[in-house]
């Protein structure tokens, strides 16, 4: 029976990957996970792709709100916001909703280490953002994420990838909630139904990757050779609009906790 190897958070949307032994799973995805997002002043979305400075951004959630800390930028203290907080129509892919302003000193922090005029917003109770219809129930709600609670990618498959690159690739470059091992490679593809822990997940959707994945997380590098996106290319492309999949959505049927190691029962 395959096993859960790892679990990591990233509570501000494209930051480093914060790993953790245990977790609590919400309704939208793992406690804390992209729960912070920075957005241009018209509140359209920013991520990696397009900055790859933020996958250097080390974001840790705490009861009161979110530290902030990158190269050469002094550690920040976020508060969380108000109830009562200012509001922005944020937008991410094609969905538009509310979310809460946050401090004016976590503007101006992100401002200067990205070198442009930034917001920081929060997912708060008022905010709404379901999932696409037409991959889930219209129950499904997400936070920040590009549009699904989680992602899951066995250990097999980073390693048939791995296999086929010149330079191997760490599993940080795909940003996945879950990893398991204990399975073939891309078996998590054909995962309808699963249970780890006290948690039940859907398998919705294959995940289709983009250019961040030839990010280093480390340096915010990309890589020249378009690696290993165009490798994945070659044998994992469904469509030519569909894109390169690697890694599998999923979506919150049961809440509850997850530990690393706990077993990953596949019940359909």
């Amino acid at each position: 029976m395959p096993t859960l190897t790892s679990i990591t958070i990233y509570p501000l949307k494209s930051c480093a990957g914060l790993p953790l032994a245990r977790a609590t799973v919400e309704p939208l995805g793992l406690q804390h996970d992209r729960r912070w997002m920075a957005v241009r002043p018209d509140g359209s979305f920013l991520t990696g792709r397009e900055l790859p400075a933020l996958v250097r951004v080390r974001a840790v959630p705490g009861p009161s709100g979110l530290h902030l800390s990158a190269p050469d930028m002094p550690g920040l203290e976020v508060p969380l916001p108000p109830a009562g907080a200012p509001r922005l129509d944020i937008t991410i892919w094609k969905d538009t909703c509310s979310a809460a302003r946050t401090h004016a000193d976590a503007d101006r922090w992100l401002s200067e280490y990205l070198g442009q005029p930034v917001l920081l917003v929060h997912v708060d109770e008022r905010m709404q953002r379901r999932v696409d219809p037409t991959y889930a129930t219209p129950e499904d709600h997400v936070g920040f994420a590009d549009g699904f609670p989680l992602l899951l990618i066995s250990e097999a498959s980073l390693a048939d990838l791995n296999q086929r690159l010149a330079h191997p690739v760490p599993m940080a470059r795909f940003r996945p909630n879950l990893v398991v091992d204990g399975c073939a490679a891309f078996a998590e593809d054909g995962w309808k139904r699963l249970r780890i822990g006290t948690v039940e997940l859907t398998g919705v959707k294959l995940c289709a990757r983009c250019v961040l994945t030839t990010v280093d997380p480390e340096t915010a590098r990309a890589d020249p050779r378009q690696e290993p996106l165009r490798t994945l290319a070659t044998y994992r492309r469904v469509s030519s609009r569909n894109g390169v999949m690697f890694g599998q959505n999923v979506t919150v049927q049961r809440p509850g906790e997850i530990r690393v190691g706990d077993a990953v029962e596949i019940l359909e």
